[in-house]
C-alpha cells in the first residue's frame, strides 16, 4: 500500500486501532454499543501512532478536544503539532465566561461550552474527538469555534460509526476519520 504513516501503512494503523478497541454492550444505556478506547490508550505504540497521525493532519493554531475522551487524544496531538490546546467541556465545568451549544445524542441530549476568549479571530482550528456517532457533539463544537471567531479547518476522529450517519450532519466541514466502522 502506498499511503504510510510513520513507516506503517494506513491499513496497519487501522488494524492497530481496531484491534485495541473493546465493545461494551448496553453502556451507558440499553441498546448502546460503547466503544472503549482504554486498551488503545494503554498500548504505547498504538497511542503514539494515533497521536502522530492527528498531529500531522493539518497546520493549525489550536486543537480542540471534546470532553472527555477527546481531551486524551487532542492534548498530546496539540503538543506534538506545536499548537495550543482548547478544551470543550460539558456545561458548568469551565471557570470563566463561556459560549454554549446544546445538541442531541443517540441516547439523550447535552450542552457543551468553551471559554469565550479561547480563540483569536481567524485562528485555524482542528476539532478532535474519539468517536463520531450521530454528529451532534461535533456540530455543536463547530458552532462554538465559529461563534468564537475562529476557522474550523477540519474535524478528526479516531473512529466513525458510519451506521449512525453523523457525517451527513457535517456537510460543510472536512471530516477525517482514522477508522470507519
Amino acid at each position: 500500500m502506498s499511503d504510510s504513516i510513520g513507516g506503517a501503512t494506513v491499513s496497519d494503523l487501522s488494524r492497530l486501532i481496531l484491534d485495541r478497541i473493546r465493545d461494551v454492550p448496553d453502556y451507558p444505556a440499553p441498546g448502546v454499543l460503547f466503544k472503549d478506547i482504554t486498551p488503545l490508550l494503554a498500548d504505547p505504540k498504538a497511542f503514539a501512532a494515533v497521536t502522530d497521525e492527528l498531529a500531522g493532519l493539518y497546520q493549525v493554531d489550536k486543537i480542540v478536544g471534546i470532553e472527555a475522551r477527546g481531551f486524551i487524544l487532542a492534548a498530546p496531538a496539540a503538543y506534538k503539532a506545536g499548537a495550543g490546546f482548547v478544551p470543550v467541556r460539558k456545561k458548568g465545568k469551565l471557570p470563566s465566561e463561556t459560549l454554549e451549544a446544546s445538541y442531541d445524542l443517540e441516547y439523550g441530549s447535552a450542552t457543551i461550552e468553551v471559554h469565550r476568549d479561547a480563540f483569536v479571530p481567524g485562528e485555524r482550528v482542528l476539532i478532535v474527538d474519539d468517536v463520531l456517532a450521530t454528529g451532534g457533539t461535533a456540530c455543536a463544537a463547530v458552532e462554538l469555534v465559529r461563534r468564537a471567531g475562529a476557522d474550523v479547518v477540519a474535524i478528526a476522529v479516531l473512529m466513525e460509526l458510519a451506521f449512525l450517519k453523523g457525517r451527513e450532519r457535517l456537510d460543510d466541514v472536512t471530516l477525517h476519520s482514522l477508522v470507519i466502522v
